[in-house]
């Protein structure tokens, strides 16, 4: 069966260009013009993916997105209008995993597209082969449920912010670029990645607060990268 995408998108001409290159990648795709349409079909029919507008009648996109989190962890894609970084950081805040403003390349969204599912199958198909745990000091990433603990607490991740754990506690005291997490995360690098990555680092410090020595457990190793220590 093909992979299912949503649009939602209240501008014809925008949902149009998108359908026709993601029809040629083969995706089975649903469009829908405003928020509500968007829910009721989240609700009802299986997405593998998540395409969305900010601006859009009866339920915007930021509003879409955190519901969309309420009930699935599929890769959401915002593309909109609105392009200041406090407007692409309030997107990623609230469990978006990639933002693209407009006007956009139609070939950059397929690449994105394409890239967060390909993902999202090689990284079922290694919990599929391999059902673990991987421990760092009071943390626990379930590879077996895809769950997240701190101490016995669990921590609820994006998919995207999950990936990032997943990576960095399968190497602890590594230190990885952000190009090496977006190639990981997708398969490639694109130049705006630099920035979403940050962000998504910044919202998982939040999450995971500070460990025993009110240290955080994700650090930054100037010019480098990024680790967590064993």
């Amino acid at each position: 069966m093909n992979e299912k995408i949503l649009i939602a998108e209240d501008e014809v001409e925008i949902s149009e260009i998108i359908e026709i290159y993601l029809a040629g990648e083969g995706y089975e795709l649903k469009i829908v013009k405003n928020g509500l349409e968007g829910l009721s079909a989240v609700k009802t029919e299986s997405f593998d993916l998540a395409i969305l507008d900010i601006m859009m009648p009866k339920m915007d996109g930021y509003k879409l997105t955190r519901e969309i989190r309420k009930i699935s962890n599929m890769p959401i894609l915002i593309i909109s209008a609105k392009n200041e970084d406090n407007d692409k950081i309030l997107g990623l805040n609230i469990g978006a995993d990639d933002y693209i403003t407009k006007p956009f390349n139609p070939l950059e969204v397929v690449a994105r597209v394409n890239a967060h599912l390909r993902r999202n199958r090689s990284y079922n198909e290694l919990n599929n082969e391999n059902s673990n745990r991987s421990r760092v000091k009071d943390l626990l990433l379930d590879n077996n449920t895809c769950r997240f603990y701190r101490e016995d607490t669990e921590i609820v991740l994006t998919a995207t912010e999950y990936k990032i754990m997943s990576l960095l506690m399968k190497s602890p005291d590594r230190i990885f670029s952000k190009i090496q997490i977006a190639e990981y995360l997708s398969g490639e690098y694109f130049e705006s990645d630099a920035h979403t990555i940050t962000v998504h680092i910044s919202n998982l410090r939040q999450k995971l607060g500070k460990d025993n020595k009110g240290e955080q457990y994700i650090k930054t190793v100037k010019g480098l990268g990024y680790k967590i220590e064993r």
